[in-house]
């Protein structure tokens, strides 16, 4: 059972407050180097597929590596929402950080107007059709839907949902859409849900190691 704490662009709160704690947290870059020091599992928020270049704004996998950052999210819905990120550079970002040795939490999941439509299934299989196993890759399941509106998936839609994308891709898949201490049990007891990526409720300490502690309780 993963769990993963993304703080977005929020400062977050003091790693030291969540030394111990068996989480992988996501910070925004000006933090990593706190976090990594603080001996959190770190990840980046986002990977450039080039080693080094002329991408103003970007982070390369090797500057990450040489911070001692363990991995990145890469094609969070906010990225593809705000940022133009596409189905064709996930997958660059995530082949090029699996190979220069990182971990790769991959993001996917449907819009509001797609899920209406009843387009979730041929969403994600052509999210996922870019994608390869690897030993080192994880995915999170984003309906966008519930991402920061307080609205959750049922569990037995999330476990319909997870069971769906490993049936074209065999790798654990965290629920990421408004996790929170008091839904995250009912998530966590379904078969395909392997953790969550958690947003809001990470920026809280108290919330963040709750939801830890009930993934913890949960037999592997």
């Amino acid at each position: 059972m993963l769990i993963a704490g993304n703080w977005k662009m929020f400062r977050g709160p003091d790693p030291a407050s969540l030394a111990g704690l068996d989480a992988v947290i996501c910070p925004p870059f000006t933090r990593l180097r706190d976090c990594v020091a603080a001996g959190l599992t770190t990840y980046a928020q986002n990977v450039h597929w080039e080693p080094e270049g002329a991408y103003t704004g970007e982070i390369s996998a090797p500057l990450l590596l040489e911070l001692g950052v363990a991995g990145s999210l890469v094609g969070h819905s906010e990225r593809r929402q705000y940022f133009g990120e596409t189905d064709e550079t996930v997958a660059k970002r995530t082949r090029a950080a699996l190979d220069a040795g990182l971990r790769v939490i991959a993001c996917v999941g449907e819009t509001p107007e797609e899920r209406e439509r009843g387009e979730t299934e041929d969403v994600l299989r052509r999210q996922l059709s870019v994608l390869e196993p690897h030993d080192d890759l994880v995915l999170a399941y984003e309906p966008v839907w519930a991402i920061g509106t307080g609205l959750t998936a049922t569990p037995e839609t999330a476990q319909e949902t997870h069971a769906f994308i490993k049936s074209l891709l065999d790798v654990p898949v965290l629920y990421g859409g408004s996790v929170k201490a008091d839904n995250a049990a009912g998530l966590f007891a379904q078969a395909d849900v392997d953790g969550a990526l958690v947003g809001g409720a990470s920026l809280d300490v108290d919330s963040f190691r709750a939801i830890c502690e009930t993934a913890a309780r949960i037999p592997s």
